[in-house]
């Protein structure tokens, strides 16, 4: 079904809760302003939207990002030389543990997590190498009234120095006397631009609630990503060479499944800056 509500791109939803395919867009060439506020209108109403064919330069991916918003730089993971907003996504028959492998929004550990992120994969393995999203807002609106008000005051402890240790660990990259961003959020954030609930904790960087008992902290957050696995609230992304996701961090995780090992899956992603979470 084709939503006809924009000027200069066509919007195709995937499923009922998340997701769009896009196109009637190059986004090797420069936007107009009609074009960047119908792609932000597609991602706002979307959450994660996707993009087919667009063989995009490093140059190009960071004029891409920045039409959106500053662009952030990661705290673990340089760029390649001369381009530190770039976070390279690659592995291989050499990986031990990939990148995005437990459902997460990106580096929410920051004190202001990012906007969003832009990934562009130019090689992929012969089968395999999907992405999964699922939507905050469709894992609030399936709790119960009572138990979203239980929520709503409530915060939680993002803290990126497990995952990012292990990842260097398992890298062989000798992390000694780094520090890591570690923040407390509210468990559910109101979308600043939508002024829509959902859900802001993940398994990858939420260690704890904040104020309550450790049991019960435990439950609340397996409740939680069990209803972030639900299929129900998901779309499913099959990649092609130099498509591309572009997802909003405040309003869905994603999981990148590693289902390819020994293949290569290889690409690029730049994250547009954000502001703090507020209820």
């Amino acid at each position: 079904m084709l939503d006809t509500a924009y000027e200069t791109i066509t919007v195709h939803p995937l499923t009922r809760h998340i997701g769009a395919q896009i196109g009637g867009i190059d986004l090797t060439r420069p936007l107009s302003a009609q074009q960047v506020a119908d792609v932000r209108r597609a991602l706002l109403a979307h959450q994660v939207i996707f993009f087919r064919d667009q063989p995009i330069s490093l140059d190009q991916h960071l004029a891409l990002g920045r039409y959106f918003g500053a662009l952030h730089v990661h705290p673990n993971s340089p760029g390649p030389d001369g381009y530190p907003e770039i976070l390279q996504i690659h592995s291989d028959a050499t990986t031990k543990r990939i990148a995005g492998d437990r459902w997460h929004s990106d580096v929410s550990c920051d004190e202001e997590p990012p906007l969003g992120s832009i990934l562009h994969l130019h090689t992929l393995p012969s089968h395999g190498g999907d992405t999964l999203f699922s939507s905050s807002y469709a894992v609030y609106e399936s709790l119960s009234p009572g138990f979203r008000t239980y929520l709503e005051g409530l915060t939680a402890t993002h803290d990126g120095e497990p995952t990012y240790r292990q990842r260097n660990r398992l890298r062989g990259i000798d992390d000694a006397g780094k520090t890591f961003p570690k923040s407390s959020h509210p468990v559910v954030r109101t979308h600043p631009e939508t002024g829509r609930k959902g859900v802001f904790v993940s398994s990858n960087f939420t260690t704890h609630i904040d104020g309550v008992p450790e049991a019960e902290s435990e439950g609340i957050l397996r409740l939680l990503y069990e209803r972030f696995a639900s299929p129900e609230f998901q779309v499913r992304f099959k990649w092609e060479p130099h498509s591309i996701a572009f997802w909003d961090n405040r309003a869905v995780q994603h999981l990148a499944v590693w289902d390819y090992y020994p293949e290569v899956r290889s690409g690029y992603r730049v994250t547009i800056s954000g502001d703090k979470p507020y209820l």
